[in-house]
Formats: structure tokens, C-alpha cells, sequence
């Protein structure tokens, strides 16, 4: 069995996403859901399809207490989706190609610190591009710049504003995200 831990932050639509995705798989569950932020949807989410939560701090993070809670879970995967904070090397280190990000643009363009949720979206707009989409990638101990297993682009609208590119931007996050991270998990299965 793969057991997977989601790292959230916001309201976890891409949470919500994989919990539906993985929720009758024999072979790869959502073990736990952790977030750094007390009132956050994702919390309710998590609630709401009998996953346990853990919620955490900054400092709980920088500590290594996440990086213990998660291994002694045996957690073999990490995804994060929508979480905002840097993970510290140790815990990069912890789980060597398990550990997965979604970033709402075409990386590299429009990624790295404070690069997220509409205002990355406000820059793709602002920069005039003419597409945007979701960049699937593996974390390393920068933002937003671990391998790249998986683009997939839309247009960018002359009508569209923030909101409106966002709302195309999710759709491609909750068609594709799910599969990606049952790849990984698989691999890591296969590993075993």
C-alpha cells in the first residue's frame, strides 16, 4: 500500500481532487492531510471524507516534527497542493522523488516565492502571454524548480481577468493532477 500525505494550505479543491480519485484504490490511499493554517477549507475537506488531518506550524515544519509525523505514518509520497511554504532540505531529503508539486502556470515563467493563487494568474496577465496551464513537477529545495513531469496548457483570453483564467487553470489541475500522482504512486509501488 502507498500511503500518501497531502500538504495544503488553502481551501483544497486539488486535495478534494485526489481524496475522490484515490478514495476506493486497494493499492494507494490518502493516509493524511496536513496544513499549516487553523480554518482552512482543506480542513473541512479532509473532514468531510474521513481522512485524518494534522494540522502544524511553521515552526513545527522547521523543526523536523512534520518530517516525524509523516514517517511515522509511513507515509511514501508527499503532494502538495496549494501549500505556500518552503519545505526544509532534511525533509526534501526524507523522501527522495516522492514528493510532488502543482504550480498554476507554464513553469518557469510566473513560479517561485509569493508566485501563487491569483497572483500568479494577475501576472500571466500583466506579462500579456498568450497561454498559461498547470506544471507538474517534483520538489528539490527551491520553489517551483524541480523536474517538470507534466505541462498542459491553455489559452489565455483577451477577455479573461484573474478569476476567469484561474477558473480554466483548476479544471486543467483536477483533470490532470490526480493521474500524475497515481503514476508516481505507482512507481514507488513497484519500488517495494
Amino acid at each position: 500500500m502507498v500511503r500518501i500525505a497531502i500538504l495544503a494550505s488553502g481551501s483544497g479543491t486539488n486535495a478534494q481532487a485526489l481524496m475522490e480519485h484515490f478514495h476506493a484504490d486497494p493499492k494507494i490511499e490518502v493516509a493524511l492531510v496536513a496544513c499549516d493554517k487553523p480554518g482552512a477549507g482543506v480542513l473541512d475537506r479532509a473532514w468531510a471524507a474521513n481522512v485524518p488531518f494534522y494540522l502544524f506550524s511553521g515552526k513545527d515544519l522547521s523543526t523536523g516534527k512534520v518530517q516525524r509525523e509523516l514517517e511515522s505514518m509511513g507515509i511514501n509520497l508527499v503532494v502538495l497542493a496549494g501549500f505556500l511554504r518552503l519545505l526544509p532540505a532534511e525533509f526534501v531529503r526524507a523522501w527522495p522523488d516522492a514528493i510532488v508539486n502543482i504550480h498554476p502556470s507554464l513553469l518557469p515563467k510566473h513560479g517561485g516565492k509569493g508566485m501563487f493563487g491569483t497572483r500568479v494568474h494577475e501576472a500571466v496577465i500583466a506579462a500579456e502571454e498568450k497561454e498559461s496551464g498547470i506544471t507538474i513537477h517534483m520538489v528539490n529545495e527551491r520553489y517551483d524548480e524541480g523536474r517538470v513531469l507534466k505541462q498542459v496548457r491553455c489559452p489565455v483570453l483577451l477577455s479573461d481577468d484573474a478569476v476567469a483564467l484561474a477558473a480554466r487553470v483548476h479544471a486543467l489541475e483536477h483533470a490532470h493532477f490526480p493521474g500524475v500522482v497515481e503514476e508516481l504512486a505507482t512507481m514507488i509501488a513497484d519500488k517495494q
